[in-house]
């Protein structure tokens, strides 16, 4: 046994921002089930959201979240967000994060989806979340002990205070390190998914941990779907950023026709979710989706990172055009906290995509989600730092649960399968139904709660936490009778008076339901 200040399972923006402010003064452990570099972040293509030029405010960067969230968000977290931008962006740069400027040193900003202004600060390019991380990893290089190919899957709490984390080794050797403070940021659970933007590691494992420790999960019915993944003979590749759009790139089908008209104002930098649906329409026609970049020059210099992922995949830029379609892109809901990751667990933390604090509401704005794991994970770590100092209690003997439940778990294939029919970019009162009962053939509280650590490989564990996770999103979104942002009922397509900003929680203990 081993114990640690702070324990961290994840490697993404959001753990890394905490590890580094932590890391002079605690002695902390981080656990990434792959490499540190790969992380969910380490992906993100477009930048970081915040108002630094003059003709901008705060103000303006807290209406575009709240319109895109279809005003479900918590409005106090929006502001603590975006009032927090600018700085957060100055700072960076300050300790040596080199981001894209022009010949008088001044940002260079781009736009995306539902911004009114030019606010994307991006470096490398399309290359922001890899630049972003290895800045961080820098900063914590050597004072940090960071366990890679390590698969967190289960905290050990007494009496509703979580004292350490039970891991698996890539090899399926089991440990358990105690934590004075205990820190999810394993961000969400693309993988649930037949295509998705997100790392096939992203198995909504922090999640499922957090339910079987007592926390309360909340919006899990809020998913986004990035509109353009790179679609090549039936399979996605990659991302291409909305920052494309960005641009001056248009959706088209294969006739030329531009898809978007008459759809929203906005065009292709509508909402996402508003623009997902209209290309999953088109494509359900019978028509093939494409990004038309003609009209952007030097396209190879802006998008270096894309411009080799389409040559990859025998894209032939020079026609101008990329096929696309949509797919799961990032969890607007999670495990409930305040604006300092404090869960209904004491000493359990989560900050990033698998916390919600409310600040993303039904749909997240394009650019916010680095922004948040920089925002927030500092102000958890602030916490931390002026905390007492407290005592190590050495925990009570820690016993293995014995579980003797025969059970089987179906395949991660079949998992994605249902998930993406029944609980995706559309859903109906039918389909949530049969994926609930489906879910429900494999789960029950003694599969929840009698995990015997011994027993499980990494890959069951997984398969665990998919089936745990998409039972609570087929939960919440049958719920939800109305449409609104990332959850769209055909049985219920417009919004309702009546649900906005009403929030869905469900614990390990009951369903709540409506609050």
């Amino acid at each position: 046994m081993s114990h640690y200040d702070v324990i961290i399972v994840g490697s993404g923006i959001a753990a890394l921002t905490v590890a580094s402010e932590l890391c002079e003064k605690m002695n902390i452990l981080i656990i990434t089930k792959g490499k540190k570099q790969n992380s969910n972040s380490s992906l993100a293509q477009g930048g970081i959201a915040a108002a630094v030029q003059e003709d901008d405010h705060w103000k303006l960067h807290y209406e575009d979240t709240l319109y895109a969230g279809n005003f479900h968000n918590i409005e106090n977290a929006v502001q603590v967000l975006v009032e927090n931008g600018a700085n957060t962006i100055y700072e960076l740069s300050k300790s040596g994060m080199e981001f894209d400027v022009n010949e008088n040193g001044e940002f260079l900003l781009g736009r995306e989806g539902a911004h009114q202004k030019d606010r994307i600060i991006h470096a490398g390019g399309d290359a922001t979340g890899q630049r972003l991380i290895k800045h961080l990893l820098k900063k914590i290089n050597e004072k940090v002990t960071v366990l890679e190919h390590h698969m967190a899957f289960d905290i050990e709490v007494e009496y509703n205070r979580a004292i350490g984390v039970w891991v698996k080794s890539k090899d399926n050797k089991t440990k358990f390190y105690t934590g004075t403070h205990i820190i999810l940021a394993t961000g969400g659970c693309g993988a649930l998914y037949e295509v998705t933007s997100n790392s096939p590691l992203v198995t909504g494992d922090g999640l499922a941990m957090a339910y079987r420790a007592g926390c309360h999960l909340v919006d899990m019915e809020f998913t986004q779907f990035h509109p353009t993944m790179l679609y090549v003979n039936g399979v996605c590749r990659g991302l291409i950023s909305e920052a494309v759009r960005g641009e001056g790139a248009i959706l088209i089908d294969e006739n030329g026709r531009r898809i978007m008209e008459g759809v929203h104002p906005l065009l292709e930098l509508a909402p996402r979710d508003v623009v997902a649906r209209a290309i999953q329409y088109e494509r359900l026609q019978g028509h093939e989706i494409y990004l038309d970049i003609t009209k952007i020059q030097h396209f190879s210099k802006r998008f270096p990172t894309i411009t080799k992922l389409c040559q990859d995949n025998g894209i032939h830029l020079e026609k101008g055009k990329i096929p696309v379609a949509p797919g799961m892109h990032f969890l607007m809901g999670g495990i409930e906290t305040d604006l300092l990751g404090r869960t209904s667990v004491e000493q359990l933390y989560v900050v990033g995509e698998a916390a919600c604090t409310g600040v993303h509401g039904a749909n997240r704005l394009a650019s916010n989600s680095l922004l948040e794991g920089l925002v927030f994970g500092k102000r958890l770590a602030n916490h931390l730092k002026h905390l007492p100092s407290q005592t190590y209690h050495k925990p009570r003997k820690i016993s293995i649960k014995q579980n003797t439940i025969n059970f089987s778990l179906p395949t991660k294939d079949e998992i994605q399968k249902v998930m993406t029919s029944h609980v995706g970019i559309t859903r109906s009162d039918e389909g949530l139904r049969k994926s609930i009962n489906w879910f429900e053939q494999y789960i029950n509280n003694s599969t929840f709660f009698n995990i015997n650590v011994n027993y499980f490989t990494i890959n069951e564990m997984e398969r665990l936490n998919m089936v745990t996770v998409g039972w609570i999103i087929a939960r919440a979104a049958s719920e939800r009778k109305e449409s609104r942002g990332g959850h769209y009922r055909i049985d219920f397509p417009h919004e309702s008076e009546l649900w906005r900003q009403k929030r869905i929680r469900i614990s390990s203990m009951e369903f709540i339901g409506v609050k």
